[in-house]
């Protein structure tokens, strides 16, 4: 592989591309982003166009690298970026709520908007749209504090049943068995309801008979 060198001052009437196509490096929440000027100026009243101003009001640190410094969580504003290089809007399973939030504190005023219009048209969706599915699990006394707490991904708890005691094949101890009934609300896929899992059959199905259903 050759490498070419070009000495700059053999071509004197070869002007250098300065000011806006300039690269600029962020920092955000200990994430690099690589970007332009041009990028960052799409908004001229953002946040981030007025960061990138030779004479900008904003004060903000930056790293070793260069990088500029910004305590926002990288993953919302990936979506914020990738609107201001192509003017779409692109989430990629990320919360709506969650990229609102950056762009309102990045003051990108067309995305504010765009993205109110999209959770606004989501929450009037008919209701047929939404599922709500059910799941009974099943575990001992001491592990229910965890297992609430725990819940994530939209389930939420439902109701507590008891089954009764199991007895310890290694000693004279006892643990009360409960079913934990949780639910989430979820969209169709496919015009069809996700089917639950073989276990989650089995546990619906015991759930049911103590119930009565």
């Amino acid at each position: 592989m050759s490498i070419v060198f070009i000495n700059s001052r053999k071509s004197p009437n070869v002007p250098r591309k300065q000011g806006t196509d300039q690269w600029v490096k962020l920092n955000v929440g200990g994430t690099y982003f690589l970007t332009t000027k041009t990028t960052l100026s799409r908004d001229p009243n953002s946040f981030l166009s007025r960061l990138i101003q030779e004479d900008s009001d904003l004060i903000s640190d930056q790293d070793e690298t260069g990088a500029y410094l910004i305590d926002r969580d990288p993953k919302y504003f990936a979506p914020v970026l990738n609107y201001l290089r192509h003017g779409k809007l692109v989430l990629d399973g990320v919360s709506e709520e969650g990229v609102l939030e950056e762009a309102e504190f990045y003051n990108v005023t067309q995305m504010i908007a765009l993205l109110k219009e999209c959770i606004n048209h989501r929450d009037q969706r008919p209701h047929a749209d939404k599922k709500r599915v059910y799941r009974v699990l099943q575990c001992r006394e001491q592990e229910l504090t965890q297992m609430i707490s725990t819940l994530s991904d939209g389930w939420r708890f439902e109701q507590l049943i008891s089954v009764g005691t199991q007895y310890s094949a290694y000693g004279p101890f006892d643990s009360n068995e409960f079913l934990c009934v949780v639910s989430k609300e979820c969209g169709t896929t496919a015009g069809r309801e996700l089917e639950p899992s073989d276990r989650a059959k089995v546990l619906q199905q015991k759930g049911s008979r103590i119930l009565g259903i």
